[in-house]
């Protein structure tokens, strides 16, 4: 297999969508020490530019799900307690 072969291999695996957080900004960090080095030529670049790309969608997608699932409990006028999102501007 060629170098840029598996280069696409690698792209087309780390951009799934059930790929873990941790993982993705793992190879995300390989992605760009690649990028960073002299050693790729420019259609390995451009791969790995679009592999980077995706695999930040991926990173912000999870991070904005996992916001929306960020609640605390408060109680309401009643004194009832509810769930409420957390505001980051309370603390």
């Amino acid at each position: 297999m060629s170098e840029n072969t598996a280069t696409k291999a690698k792209k087309s695996a780390a951009v799934k969508k059930n790929i873990k957080f941790e993982d993705a900004v793992s190879r995300l960090e390989e992605v760009v020490k690649s990028l960073e080095g002299d050693k790729v030529s420019l259609d390995e670049m451009l791969a790995l530019y679009e592999e980077g790309v995706g695999l930040v969608k991926n990173c912000l997608s999870q991070l904005d799900a996992a916001e929306q699932k960020v609640q605390k409990l408060s109680r309401d006028e009643s004194g009832e307690i509810v769930c409420v999102d957390f505001d980051v501007s309370e603390g």
